[in-house]
């Protein structure tokens, strides 16, 4: 049988993130080897010239072929990575460029099937890839993304999404899951897990996990915030209200939800679930402790509220997020 191979298309410019760019190429690469008529793809890394472009990472890549070289190929899949820069507060921000933005949206008509990784999504977005589309990205520049382009809904949550023939994926080492769940879209779901187990992946996560950990949230600015977060966690077996916060830090029931939105964008109650279900999450996936035991040690108080909580931020339940994740020791 002849090789037939798919033409994906990674959009190289300065500064972009390096994993970004070499990681799905390491997913791709996989996939002649676990197929017997060795199909894959053909990666391709383009940029404006055939200069080296110098990533986040100080690292030197080389383009294979130019933008203008692409716009006359018929193209399977156009990966669009991305780039930030952090300002004099710690703060990040996606960057676009103009000239690459119309690229992208050059490319993207001869593209059966568009994609982004990271930060990759704001240049998808500039280009008007994602208007009216779900769309997700990594969660430091969710709300730079929903507030530059209101006609795209932003979900931060999830670690890929998938709207017809556009895939948007979440930060950093996602673009390990959204490049797999490619290949499971094109080979099957067989070979995209031969190819995990060749990268030494333990599990080929669903689009559905959350890309979201308490631990990750971004530090708050002000210490009485973080004080409030340490109580939390050092009570979060125990039943824990507003007043309860407010009691400890010597405020108001109303000043403390001011602070938490200002802070971390959501209300006390809400933390504290979000706490509680990346507690269960890390339970359900390191041992193995039963729900009863799990919805004390975390604080839910019933299994039903345990089992909603799942439901509400991960949209699956404990029991099924165990059998998905659950790390098997050797």
């Amino acid at each position: 049988m002849g090789t037939v191979r798919r033409l994906i298309v990674i959009v190289l410019f300065e500064g972009v993130d390096l994993l970004d760019v070499t990681g799905p190429p390491e997913v791709f690469s996989l996939v002649a080897r676990e197929t017997e008529d060795e199909t894959g793809y053909q990666v391709v890394l383009a940029a404006r010239t055939m200069d080296p472009v110098t990533t986040s990472a100080g690292v030197r890549v080389l383009p294979d072929a130019t933008f203008d070289e692409m716009a006359g190929r018929s193209i399977d899949t156009l990966l669009v990575p991305g780039s930030v820069e952090i300002d004099s507060r710690r703060r990040v921000h996606a960057l676009t460029d103009p000239v690459v933005v119309e690229w992208v949206k050059k490319l993207a008509g001869r593209t059966r099937r568009v994609t982004s990784v990271c930060v990759g999504a704001h240049i998808l977005a500039a280009a008007g890839l994602l208007d009216g589309k779900r769309a997700t990205t990594h969660w430091s520049t969710a709300q730079q993304l929903a507030a530059d382009h209101p006609e795209v809904e932003v979900d931060a949550d999830p670690i890929f999404i998938r709207e017809g023939d556009v895939w948007t994926g979440a930060g950093i080492s996602a673009c390990l899951d959204l490049s797999l769940a490619l290949v499971a879209d094109d080979f099957g779901e067989a070979v995209a897990l031969r190819v995990a187990r060749q990268l030494v992946m333990y599990l080929k996560r669903p689009s559905g996990q959350s890309q979201f950990s308490v631990p990750l949230e971004p530090v708050s600015t002000t210490r009485r915030v973080e004080d409030l977060r340490h109580y939390i966690m050092r009570h979060i077996g125990e039943p824990i209200t507003v007043a309860d916060l407010a009691a400890h830090a010597h405020l108001g029931e109303r000043q403390v939800t001011r602070i938490f939105k200002a802070e971390l964008g959501m209300t006390p109650s809400a933390y504290i679930e979000s706490a509680r279900v990346e507690m269960a999450r890390n339970q359900l996936e390191s041992t193995d402790a039963t729900l009863e035991r799990i919805v004390t040690l975390c604080g839910f108080g019933t299994t039903d509220t345990l089992i909603r909580a799942f439901r509400r931020r991960l949209d699956t339940t404990p029991t099924e997020y165990r059998r998905r994740f659950r790390a098997v020791p050797g």
